[in-house]
């Protein structure tokens, strides 16, 4: 009994060393302050700039604005530097915290899912805000796949949790453009168009 007990604690220890530690991180997101503009829209072209932003780690932030909607990027884009359009229907804005979610194993730290609220405004006279945490895939150097993932409503006192319990649960399996987004709450219009 005692020689079948002792391998499998040793395998219990091992399966859970080989998971990496999930914790928390945050970074600030004040365009003004943490972005670069490196495109913007001429004299009669309209409304609409693509920014870079810092992020975790030397893992960017990118904001394309356009006619008072945001689309957000988490990561590194892809090489030709596309990427879908993922925005709320009404006017929006991103919020100025990130939280990444950080899986850690030994001294490798890597961002796996962010975790960003957003403003949207509602209404016939777009004066009521309605705020959303968008949950959204990191994309990685190597496969370079970001996209939003869910979208939770913020109004219940336990959004933040359901929104890290979905980060953790699913973002590392989810595929983009292809699974179907989760949606917790009432929440706006969303949409994506790909590029």
């Amino acid at each position: 009994m005692r020689s079948i007990l002792i391998p499998l604690l040793l395998a219990s220890f091992c399966g859970d060393a080989s998971a990496g530690e999930i914790s928390s991180a945050y970074t600030d997101l004040v365009t003004d302050k943490d972005c670069l503009t490196y495109a913007k829209a001429g004299e009669n072209d309209g409304d609409w700039a693509d920014l870079s932003c810092s992020g975790y780690r030397g893992y960017p932030v990118l904001l394309t604005y356009d006619d008072a909607r945001e689309s957000v990027f988490y990561g590194f884009p892809p090489v030709d530097m596309t990427t879908s359009w993922e925005s709320f229907v009404g006017f929006n804005s991103a919020g100025p915290k990130v939280e990444w979610r950080v899986e850690t194993s030994g001294d490798v730290s890597v961002p796996f899912a962010a975790i960003h609220r957003r403003s949207v405004s509602s209404g016939d006279d777009g004066t009521k805000k309605t705020d959303v945490l968008v949950v959204a895939k990191v994309a990685q150097m190597e496969g370079r796949q970001g996209c939003t993932v869910a979208l939770v409503a913020a109004g219940s006192p336990n959004a933040n949790e359901e929104a890290r319990k979905i980060a953790d649960e699913k973002v590392r399996a989810f595929t983009c453009g292809k699974d179907k987004r989760i949606t917790v709450g009432d929440v706006p219009a969303f949409g994506r168009v790909d590029n």
